[in-house]
């Protein structure tokens, strides 16, 4: 193993293009690309220009898509996350009419499309789970009309997962797959994400509905409850900081797993290396590769199309 053309004979862990899923912001109030100040080299598209995104990325040989929205109009309820001509299910129609072919997740949360910018209802200050659940299921049924292959619930309600397989269903959606956020934490590295997606809440914090960062069984709890209530892959957010609920998932429960490298730890790597203190090539790959190696199966990345670039010139 001291030769470097042998290494790779050898490499337990294998990395590609098709672990990754790349994020996508569509704006309907903007006409060109805005970049986001605080996701260096990232930007949001307008919802015209979203099937030409996309048509890049597979060029590259990414094939998986995450596409979150901001919208035009808020209200306390988030009524244009469900709403035919929304943004969302405006971008998947536009990518699915030019490439068929791509994978088309969608988030399925109300933060971005309410005016407090919390992910359920909100009355009196209180986030309220059970009233939430329903529109949950009328945007998720909005985004498989649109053409949505797999909806993926962020917003960390109790029964979400049930309440979205069953408005599926109903509706004759029994393919579409359902991604959960099931170990979701409370986290401060959602950050720029807040910036790029204007989710940042007008209130309190989310911590009575998003996990405490302290905890790891509970995690377990929360992942069975959703395999239960019917979700296809089940997914860890962060994924730097809680690899060690990557790998107790995984081995706990064998299903298709997924770990979203979240928007400050991409904003981490990109600052250090605009200011030359590490070589940004060599630390996302390695990134990517603890991700997978602690048995993720898809990895949700800001880093997407720069690892592609790489990966296809062999540089890595």
């Amino acid at each position: 193993m001291r030769k470097d053309h042998l290494r790779p004979l050898f490499r337990e862990t294998k990395l590609d293009l098709n672990d990754l899923i790349m994020p996508i912001f569509v704006d309907e109030t903007i006409s060109k690309p805005k970049e986001i100040s605080s996701m260096p080299g990232y930007y949001r598209i307008p919802v015209e220009n979203v099937a030409e995104e996309v048509g890049k990325a597979m060029e590259l040989g990414l094939k998986a898509f995450i596409l979150f929205g901001i919208p035009s109009y808020k209200d306390d309820i988030g009524s244009s996350a469900f709403i035919s001509n929304g943004v969302i299910q405006r971008a998947i129609r536009l990518i699915r009419q030019e490439y068929p072919d791509a994978v088309i997740v969608t988030d399925v949360c109300l933060c971005e499309y309410t005016t407090h910018g919390h992910c359920g209802v909100v009355k009196d200050g209180k986030i309220l789970n059970d009233e939430t659940l329903p529109i949950l299921g009328k945007v998720a049924v909005s985004h498989a009309e649109a053409g949505a292959d797999i909806v993926a619930p962020s917003g960390m309600m109790d029964g979400m997962v049930k309440a979205i397989r069953e408005a599926l269903d109903s509706s004759g959606f029994e393919d579409v797959a359902i991604m959960s956020y099931s170990a979701k934490y409370a986290s401060s590295f959602y950050g720029p994400f807040r910036e790029a997606a204007e989710s940042g809440y007008k209130f309190g914090d989310r911590r009575s509905y998003q996990m405490d960062i302290h905890n790891g069984d509970e995690a377990l709890r929360e992942v069975e409850l959703d395999l239960k209530e019917g979700a296809d892959i089940v997914m860890v957010k962060p994924a730097l900081a809680y690899l060690d609920i990557v790998r107790r998932v995984k081995e706990k429960f064998g299903v298709p797993t997924a770990a979203y490298n979240v928007s400050g730890e991409y904003s981490m790597v990109k600052a250090a290396a605009m200011n030359g203190w590490l070589d940004e090539k060599s630390i996302v790959y390695e990134i990517l590769v603890s991700i997978k190696r602690a048995g993720a199966d898809l990895i949700i990345t800001y880093h997407a199309k720069d690892f592609a670039k790489w990966f296809n010139e062999g540089s890595l």
